[in-house]
């Protein structure tokens, strides 16, 4: 038997609003997302495959728009040769049955809805044990049964949607036994729920998002391509990058009398900006004309980017007397920057406190700086 070739995906959440967003990425971001559903048709092709299997949240609510699932189901259609396969996850679990009423009405050919526990062949010798999110918190393992599947030999691939470990606000009791492929003899286990790329043991993978949706996962969003050459033999797992957009979440860490400009610029990506979203946490000490210099910097850069934010609320301000002497060597402006250096470095303050004076100094210097130039 030829190895079994498939293409494992999950948490596409089609439909995400990214409502916190600025309008001028929101619509890229959602639009890439949609995207995403070619892009894994093209993995597919590029891996020999002719299996999408989806291990849940295909849709980012249970009451997606209409144009978002009939959209969905038009362009996975339009994929010919691609076997789409859905599992309902925790964003869109079987307790939407409206959804998935509607959704099962107009299903193309080759797109299947799974929205039952069960066993089904896919392929000669090749049978998938699928199981479906019941709801957002179903409080209990849904893979359990898998143990006790009859098993008419052939390849076993298991399909599910939730945590091998609490991700975050999941009930406990949902936690998947993160044995479960070698407890139920599964050739490979194809899990969703985290959105980035993790191994949980050699049959037992989360491939993450096709698309990413913060800096918590870096980079670009993930497929995994997978193939078993037989039953019992150890599957090959290739993560592909599909993902439209790169996340970059980097901290620069700074001392007094650096270049903060060099040191920013050589962390960002020289090609491809207007596709990264990309987060700077500027870290350590600087000066004030450092300070202004590097806020310039991101200033002038960021336009190029889709995204881009210089976060500096971890940078401390070392004003050097220089510094101070710019703002004024004597008289109230002086005494102003004096007060508002001591309130930097004030411990007794709180770190809110500390923020807004740090904040004010570095107005003032800029904005001092500005009338004399």
């Amino acid at each position: 038997m030829t190895a079994f070739r498939f293409i494992h995906a999950s948490d596409l959440h089609l439909g995400r609003r990214f409502s916190t967003w600025p309008e001028e990425i929101r619509g890229r971001l959602q639009e890439a997302r949609h995207a995403s559903l070619a892009r894994l048709a093209a993995a597919a092709r590029a891996h020999g495959a002719s299996d999408v299997l989806v291990a849940g949240d295909v849709f980012d609510s249970e009451t997606p728009s209409d144009p978002v699932w009939r959209q969905a189901l038009a362009a996975m259609g339009a994929e010919a040769g691609i076997r789409w396969r859905l599992l309902p996850g925790n964003h869109d679990s079987l307790a939407a049955e409206a959804l998935w009423d509607r959704v099962g009405r107009r299903l193309p050919d080759n797109v299947h809805l799974i929205r039952e526990a069960g066993v089904e062949e896919i392929a000669p010798g090749v049978h998938l044990l699928s199981a479906p999110a019941t709801r957002r918190h179903p409080g209990r393992d849904l893979t359990e049964w898998m143990d006790a599947a009859p098993d008419p030999g052939g390849i076993r691939i298991g399909l599910a949607h939730g945590g091998v470990t609490e991700f975050g606000e999941d009930d406990p009791r949902d936690v998947i036994a993160p044995d479960r492929a070698e407890r139920a003899g599964l050739d490979y286990l194809a899990l969703g729920d985290w959105h980035g790329r993790i191994r949980i043991t050699a049959r037992t993978w989360y491939p993450g998002s096709p698309e990413r949706d913060g800096f918590r996962h870096a980079g670009r969003g993930e497929c995994l391509a997978v193939a078993i050459p037989a039953r019992g033999v150890e599957p090959e797992v290739t993560p592909v990058p599909v993902g439209a957009f790169a996340w970059l979440d980097v901290e620069l860490p700074l001392l007094p009398d650096m270049e903060t400009v060099e040191e920013l610029e050589r962390l960002l990506p020289p090609a491809e900006r207007r596709e990264t979203l990309m987060r700077v946490r500027a870290t350590g000490r600087a000066g004030l004309a450092e300070r202004e210099a590097l806020l310039a910097c991101a200033e002038r850069h960021a336009p190029e980017f889709g995204w881009f934010e210089l976060d500096d609320a971890a940078l401390a301000l070392e004003a050097a007397p220089g510094d101070l002497d710019e703002i004024d060597r004597a008289g109230a402006l002086r005494a102003a920057a004096d007060a508002l250096d001591a309130r930097t470095r004030d411990e007794d303050l709180s770190a809110a406190e500390r923020e807004v004076a740090r904040a004010a100094l570095g107005r003032l210097f800029a904005v001092l700086r500005e009338d004399a130039a």
